[in-house]
């Protein structure tokens, strides 16, 4: 073959696979786009973004990753530490405690048990009934986590949870007609790990027995079904953007965010706010000690990242305690929790934070708002109403894919607010910069939530499809997994999209016949000046 044929042919192959890493001065135009967003304009919006975008970046070359891991130790240490003081202190709190004026600890805590028992219902043998994810577990690395392999060879259980596999049998007998589950292997808890977070420190979070998680589940799929009665949906995060919006508009909401809320359930916290029935249960499946590079840890805390039912967990004792604020207290309005994501009437701000901290808890001060025009609550920011949501850079840009998603990203938000799209003429032309990276037969997407097509008003061509590793799956553990989804239908799916493969490599694809109404288009567009092929 020639020489010049053969070079193109291999151009090709790697463009099928989209497996070309952007040149340096591609990524750095990425990096560094949003600079020229104000263009002489004031909007808080451009401004705002200018402000944010690169908030949660994290190049980890910079800081060596055992630098950051050791950064993320340090400070999960710390919040145990504080843990600890939160136990001795509510286990040895006087009942007769003003916790708020005239408002006794044992009164408070009545209150709140009384809340947690109606969410909670009566404790059944069917709770045990879980699931699993496709996350790693003590005896599964993430690459080999598919939840049908999990339900076949060895599984890890601690001591205190070994005692319902006989009654995950009772409840789902197919499980033990087939074995699964059979060989079990006993370990003392769980194993903490680290992911990226910023450049500077990780991200702390623990792999969980793979039947502790698989019980986890079980209580946070309940949970989540529960709540839902009592008007907060854990599969939806809009709810609390409304509010977050309305309290922008005129100051009656505001808005609370804690820092590592979910490290800092304290053990005696969850004691002094659940039902003992349903303490007694929880606290036997989740794991008492954790693997910190190679030593066990009796924990403080009562869950972490990785436990099944954490998420649930922490959304059902801030409904509790603020639910309980507002009834003592007397004030009127919404109360709305998302994990540690709380929407209260705004006067109830400074009651609400105090008996958050005596409960063992650390709000983020830059990121409560409980007077002024700006709120935000579960990746909404508004400001006088208006939505002014930025968008973040969170790693280097390092392939195509990585520019779509920014692409896609800045143009959602052009057209988030009408209006916007021509109070900075220099919006279209960023995009049109990012956009002229992308191979023409890539645009025509219409999701801007995907990186794998450039939303654009053009007619779909191609789109990017990832390249997975191609796996056997267990077919015990598929038919198994199959039955799991389908054994109780009440359940709820969770929210979010399912991921794609964990992969960078990718193929073209033809791209199916989307959506025919257009995408909202810029003005620059409609009058067909700059806007990149029509084809």
């Amino acid at each position: 073959m020639h020489k010049h044929n053969r070079k193109h042919h291999r151009r090709r192959e790697v463009w099928r696979d989209a497996n070309l890493k952007l040149s340096e001065s591609d990524a750095a135009a990425v990096y560094s786009f949003v600079e020229g967003l104000v263009d002489g304009q004031e909007d808080f919006a451009s401004l705002y973004l200018r402000t944010e975008y690169l908030s949660k970046y994290c190049a980890e070359n910079l800081v060596p990753a055992a630098d950051r891991r050791s950064a993320a130790i340090r400070k999960w240490k710390l919040t145990e530490q504080a843990n600890a003081r939160t136990n001795e202190r509510l286990r040895g709190l006087d009942r007769g405690y003003n916790i708020l004026p005239r408002v006794t600890f044992y009164a408070f805590l009545g209150f709140v048990q009384r809340i947690t028992r109606d969410v909670l219902g009566p404790l059944t043998d069917e709770v045990v009934l879980g699931s699993f994810s496709g996350g790693a577990s003590t005896s599964r690395r993430r690459t080999e986590s598919r939840p049908a392999q999990k339900f076949t060879g060895v599984a890890d259980v601690t001591q205190e949870a070994s005692i319902f596999v006989d009654l995950i049998h009772r409840e789902a007998p197919l499980l033990q007609q087939h074995g699964i589950f059979y060989s079990l292997r006993e370990v003392e808890g769980a194993v903490l790990f680290t992911v990226p977070k910023k450049t500077d420190i990780d991200r702390c979070a623990c792999k969980e027995p793979d039947i502790n998680m698989f019980l986890q589940k079980g209580v946070g799929n309940h949970l989540r079904r529960r709540l839902r009665r009592f008007g907060i949906n854990l599969n939806d995060q809009s709810v609390n953007r409304r509010l977050a919006r309305r309290g922008s508009l005129d100051d009656s909401l505001a808005t609370l965010d804690l820092t590592a809320a979910s490290d800092s359930i304290a053990r005696s916290c969850v004691e002094a706010c659940l039902p003992h029935d349903w303490f007694l249960y929880l606290d036997s499946i989740r794991s008492h000690n954790v693997q910190v590079d190679g030593t066990w840890v009796r924990t403080e805390m009562f869950s972490s990242m990785g436990n099944g039912f954490t998420f649930e967990l922490e959304s059902l004792i801030f409904y509790a305690l603020m639910r309980a604020v507002s009834y003592f207290r007397n004030y009127q309005g919404v109360v709305s929790v998302y994990g540690d994501d709380i929407v209260i009437p705004s006067g109830m701000y400074d009651d609400a934070t105090w008996v958050l901290k005596e409960f063992g808890f650390s709000l983020n001060p830059e990121k409560c708002f409980a007077s002024g025009p700006f709120r935000e609550s579960c990746g909404g920011h508004y400001h006088y109403g208006v939505d002014v949501t930025p968008f973040y850079l969170k790693r280097p840009a390092a392939r195509l894919t990585d520019v779509i998603r920014v692409a896609n990203q800045l143009r959602r938000w052009a057209f988030a607010e009408f209006g916007r799209e021509h109070i900075v003429p220099a919006t279209y032309n960023m995009w049109l910069k990012l956009a002229q990276m992308v191979p023409q037969d890539l645009w025509g997407g219409r999701d801007y939530a995907v990186d794998t097509q450039l939303v654009s008003p053009h007619p779909h061509r191609y789109r990017l499809v990832r390249v997975g590793k191609e796996e056997e799956l267990p077919e015990l553990g598929m038919y198994a997994a199959w039955h799991n989804t389908n054994w109780n239908r009440t359940q709820d799916p969770e929210p979010g999209r399912p991921s794609e493969s964990d992969t960078s490599r990718c193929r073209k694809r033809r791209a199916k016949l989307g959506a025919p109404t257009l995408p909202d288009q810029f003005l620059e567009e409609i009058l067909g000046l700059d806007a990149g092929p029509v084809v």
